[in-house]
């Protein structure tokens, strides 16, 4: 026993398990960031859209401050057990939007059933399914990958499962989300290695499918008519378009200053969620609306890197995750500023670490922690490796320079037997 636990390759592996990884500083620093600012422009925009001043940034500061709890339980949490429970992460997302549908649980706002009551908070259940349908379908993708490029079966079932969940969204309704969901599930596909021409055929039939539900909604069709000229009506289908491009459209270079938006004094509606990016424009100018992309890009782009690196190594699982984290916060927050910016149809999408949707801060917080996570594990794998290529180095010039004795047979104390000749005597 004494002889096995110091065998030279029980150390060795203790000293690789000893060794601990860091969470990536420019993945912590781009969302600590973004944080911040979201908790500056929440305290700005709302001001004015309540009795107390500080009502929704109150709301804003406990929503984010359970959020970080949440992440820093997840950061916590080793990526294997969570991929353990994938089934149930499925399972779960299906029991969540249907909670929306039980009386006394679900709670209708502006005709649409997307929230749930908590009792202190109301909880929008498309945020969490967002985060679990991930870390599914990057479980699928591992145990799939060999069979998701070359068979119909394995590419078709994660495309089955997201438009069973677009089902459900589209009856609440949520074609923001729904849209969102479906470009999520194409680009992990694309980089677990689908075939693209076979999957193309289901993406263009889904996304005629949702071009027709444009088509047939009314109230749909006046988001896409005020998207292409939100003059023609600019009291009606158009306000909130055309009041989001006067905002920012006043904030010129500088912006008016902190505090100094006029848009923002019921003007302009959702200031502090939906359309908090023009508020933005307004008040820090060109300059900060530059600042926030740029933002978003740090994270979004250190998050592939990590992704990327963790392939690299053989973690597939901890790689899909930060593809799937990167894309949806990256799709998000792009379709909230094009929605400012008037180059989208409204889609009621908030401005991911930014606006003051509760759900929305503590979800995306709890991606941020499994980012976190999974920068964490992939530092400590590369620590580890590294130990390993230095022991193993060490051992051969230890070879080189004290070679092993090559046993030989017969017993070394004995000198080697001297056989007698014959000469022939002529």
């Amino acid at each position: 026993m004494n002889d096995f636990a110091t065998a030279p390759g029980n150390r060795q592996a203790k000293r690789l398990d000893a060794i601990t990884g860091r969470v990536d500083a420019w993945l912590l620093g781009a969302a600590v960031a973004l944080a911040s600012l979201g908790v500056v422009m929440v305290a700005s925009s709302s001001i004015a859209m309540s009795s107390s001043p500080f009502y929704y940034l109150e709301r804003h500061l406990l929503h984010l401050a359970l959020g970080i709890a949440l992440a820093f339980a997840v950061a916590r949490t080793e990526l294997k057990t969570i991929e353990k429970h994938n089934q149930l992460l499925l399972l779960a997302c299906g029991l969540l939007l249907l909670l929306v549908w039980m009386p006394g649980l679900g709670v209708r706002v502006n005709g649409a059933r997307r929230w749930i009551n908590l009792g202190i908070t109301r909880f929008q259940v498309v945020e969490a399914v967002k985060v679990l349908y991930i870390v599914w379908l990057a479980s699928y993708l591992v145990r799939f990958r060999e069979q998701v490029s070359v068979t119909w079966a394995a590419m078709l079932k994660p495309l089955g499962v997201v438009f069973v969940l677009i089902g459900f969204l589209m009856i609440q309704p949520d074609f923001g989300s729904s849209t969102l969901l479906l470009g999520i599930t194409a680009g992990m596909l694309i980089v677990g290695g689908v075939n693209l021409p076979k999957m193309s055929v289901p993406i263009i039939m889904a996304l005629v499918g949702m071009a027709t539900l444009v088509a047939i909604a009314p109230y749909r069709m006046r988001r896409v008519t005020s998207f292409l000229d939100p003059w023609k009506d600019q009291l009606g289908s158009g306000y909130q378009l055309s009041n989001a491009l006067m905002a920012i459209g006043r904030g010129e270079w500088f912006g008016v200053g902190l505090g100094g938006s006029v848009q923002k004094l019921n003007y302009l509606p959702e200031a502090h969620t939906d359309f908090i990016f023009s508020v933005i424009g307004e008040e820090l100018g060109f300059i900060g609306v530059c600042a926030v992309i740029a933002l978003y890009a740090l994270l979004v782009g250190r998050a592939f890197w990590v992704g990327w690196r963790c392939l690299e190594m053989n973690r597939p699982f901890a790689g899909y995750v930060a593809f799937g984290v990167a894309m949806w916060i990256g799709m998000q927050a792009s379709i909230s500023m094009g929605v400012n910016l008037g180059v989208l149809p409204t889609k009621g999408l908030t401005l991911p670490l930014i606006s003051a949707g509760g759900s929305s801060v503590m979800m995306t917080c709890v991606a941020i922690g499994v980012l976190l996570r999974v920068s964490y594990e992939q530092n400590r794998a590369e620590k580890q490796k590294a130990l390993a290529r230095d022991e193993a180095a060490v051992q051969m010039r230890v070879a080189d320079i004290v070679p092993e004795a090559v046993p030989v047979r017969g017993t070394s104390r004995l000198q080697s037997r001297i056989e007698p000749t014959f000469e022939r005597i002529s």
